[in-house]
């Protein structure tokens, strides 16, 4: 099974063969359901899609393409082990939960995002060899546009983990991750550097919004398949990690002109299980990350501080959170995820709210209070009881940034941007923390900007690629 943790694997082009044979059944062949073929010689003719159906159900594989994106979550500060909890875990997490220097990395994060690069490539190559009717057009350019931000979507997720974080003064010689650019297996993997990873990241979005419809996302298919909204949102996110805000600011609204649906929390039933659902009125596109079993709810407790930093009328608090039991009863578990789930599976696509902190941020940093207030109020009033939200005002650019750092903190929890967000305002100091945890009386410390916030390129994955490891 080796073979499987390289950039591009054996084992992808025969789950390409089988997702080629099962198309009529959405081509589901999971990373590890695969595992009997990889020492099978598949016909070529069985291995490449060929017309357009073929790419849309490469795509809309939501096994492959949907799941398993990598995110730091376990190396953020939302979340708490006890010390018996942490010892029960294998050494891969117990070094990752306190930021052991040698912290190895699950290789499956590095090879099902390679996975998805991969699928996204094929696409692209076959889409090239296709020359579309009149009548196809609009379905080849949908599905070119949706394979570009698969792969850039892979590409910057990646980069969130593998590489540092975007700095314009040395982004042109910090190394990043793999750009595969084509489903050619022999191609040998180089590491890019930041500079070069954004500015293709960028590239395949621009293109991709030029080609997705218009589509507002209001059904599971158009939430599921990225449209116009989708990109714009991705770039958002993109430009804002890079701390390029008139961008970030661009394409965040053009995605609220899209789509700016946001959900009533006072709507929601406070005693359901999962209270939020799967494909709720503020997701956009809907993706998955591969969490960890530091991250299972029943083991890894809210902060205590984060908690208790939600006012009584804060809907979110009771939404977002469910009180322990037993000897656990004084803690509190993460149950609001936008992936309506409960289990190792965290919700990392983009939504609305996400949206209107993104805008509401570059407002105060262009210096429009107004406007950023604006933006604040109007996400925060949907999650307090009704008639109990007196609007925030702000004295200054500098107080509404403040506040709304507070609330992206509050409001985006458990899906992967809270490591983005340490990395870009630690360059801050007005915003830059130390994490610590502790264990059986031992502190452990992440100071800002320290060299453990790109993670180590898994040891197995340097065994068979020729690539250089980060830096500690």
């Amino acid at each position: 099974m080796n073979k499987t943790i390289i950039t591009y694997s054996r084992f992808s082009i025969i789950a390409n063969a089988i997702c080629r044979m099962l198309l009529c059944l959405s081509l589901i062949c999971g990373l590890g359901s695969c595992k009997k073929y990889l020492d099978v010689k598949p016909d070529k003719k069985m291995v490449l899609p060929s017309t357009l159906a073929d790419c849309q159900a490469l795509l809309d594989n939501y096994i492959i393409m949907g799941i398993s994106y990598p995110v730091g979550e376990p190396s953020a500060d939302n979340y708490y082990l006890t010390f018996a909890n942490w010892n029960t875990q294998s050494i891969v997490y117990r070094d990752g939960y306190i930021w052991n220097a040698d912290a190895d990395v699950p290789t499956f994060q590095w090879s099902a995002t390679y996975q998805k690069v991969l699928y996204a490539n094929q696409v692209l190559e076959t889409l090239g060899k296709i020359t579309p009717t009149i009548d196809e057009q609009a379905t080849w350019s949908q599905i070119k546009g949706a394979a570009l931000f698969f792969r850039s979507f892979s590409f910057y997720q990646a980069a969130q983990i593998w590489a540092k974080p975007f700095d314009s003064a040395t982004s042109g010689t910090d190394l990043c991750i793999p750009l595969r650019l084509s489903p050619d297996i022999s191609e040998k993997s180089e590491r890019a550097t930041v500079k070069q990873t954004y500015d293709r990241i960028l590239e395949d979005l621009n293109e991709a919004v030029t080609l997705l419809p218009a589509t507002r996302p209001t059904s599971i298919i158009t939430k599921a398949r990225p449209g116009q909204a989708a990109a714009h949102a991705l770039l958002a996110r993109v430009y804002l990690s890079m701390r390029d805000y008139p961008n970030a600011f661009t394409h965040a609204d053009k995605c609220l002109q899209n789509y700016n649906t946001l959900i009533d929390f006072n709507t929601l039933n406070v005693n359901a299980f999962l209270p939020i659902a799967k494909y709720n009125s503020e997701v956009i596109f809907s993706a998955v990350s591969s969490a960890t079993p530091t991250l299972n709810p029943f083991v890894a407790k809210v902060d205590s501080n984060l908690y208790k930093s939600y006012e009584d009328d804060d809907l979110r608090q009771v939404i977002f959170f469910r009180q322990n039991s037993g000897v656990d009863i004084n803690t509190y578990q993460f149950r609001g995820s936008y992936d309506g789930s409960l289990s190792y599976t965290l919700f990392c696509g983009l939504a609305t709210d996400e949206m209107y902190l993104v805008r509401a941020e570059c407002y105060a940093r262009a210096g429009n209070t107004s406007s950023a207030i604006t933006d604040l109020n109007t996400l925060i009033r949907t999650r307090w009881a009704t008639k109990k939200y007196t609007d925030m005002t702000a004295t200054s650019a500098v107080d509404a940034l403040t506040k709304i750092l507070v609330e992206r903190r509050k409001e985006l929890l458990y899906r992967g941007l809270r490591w983005t967000d340490l990395r870009r305002l630690n360059k801050d100091p007005r915003f830059a923390v130390s994490l610590t945890r502790v264990l059986n009386g031992v502190t452990y410390t992440l100071p800002p900007n320290d060299s453990r916030y790109v993670l180590l390129i898994p040891q197995e994955v340097l065994k068979r690629e020729v690539m250089p490891q980060n830096p500690r």
